[in-house]
């Protein structure tokens, strides 16, 4: 059976569908992942490895600033 399109369903259900989807985006907009890192810990990844950027100062960077040191 072939999935409906948001706009094929009826409107209680369109309504729900939606609901849903702005409370997923919302969580996505506040995910600590997707966060941008700061500028002290950028520096201080810098400082502490040889080669930036590379996935192991991104890694421990964003560690770092999620403990709140930087």
């Amino acid at each position: 059976m072939p999935r409906l399109k948001v706009k094929d369903m009826p409107r209680p259900q369109q309504k729900a569908v939606k609901a849903a989807m702005a409370e997923s985006a919302a969580k996505l907009k506040k995910s600590p992942a997707l966060r941008k890192l700061s500028a002290g810990c950028k520096a201080a990844a810098r400082r502490k490895f040889d080669v930036y950027p590379s996935a192991y100062a991104n890694i421990w960077a964003s560690k770092q600033q999620g403990k709140g040191k930087c």
